[in-house]
């Protein structure tokens, strides 16, 4: 697998840690936002250098759907990934309608989020 920079954006600070960490071990990079502005802003200065983004739904200033559409705004060729532990069926529809490239729910394997981006890499190529 070819080098990929990935954004997890969630408000749990140990899980968005150790997500990091385990994708390090993968051999990815990953940065972490823990709020969707913070997000944002960070999506506007790496919008061509980011090459997956894992965004929850609960935020504490936005919600996920709104972060989704200014990501969807700043870049739209850039996959989203849902993961969350408290998404309803009308949130999947309202993210797969926003373009969002999965909707998977928490606990994540991490076996499932290599096959994705392997999937992303090969669609890229």
């Amino acid at each position: 697998m070819k080098h990929i920079d990935i954004l997890i954006i969630d408000d749990e600070m140990k899980f968005a840690g150790m997500l990091a960490r385990r994708i390090g071990l993968r051999g990815c990079e990953a940065d972490v936002c823990y709020d969707g502005s913070t997000a944002l802003e960070w999506v506007k200065e790496n919008r061509d250098h980011v090459s997956l983004i894992l965004l929850d739904l609960q935020l504490p200033d936005m919600y996920g759907t709104q972060v989704l559409a200014g990501i969807k705004e700043i870049n739209p060729a850039i996959p989203v990934v849902i993961l969350t532990g408290h998404g309803t069926e009308q949130d999947r529809q309202t993210c797969e309608t926003l373009g969002a490239y999965q909707f998977i729910h928490k606990p994540l394997n991490i076996d499932v989020l290599m096959t994705i981006l392997e999937d992303i890499q090969k669609a890229a190529e």
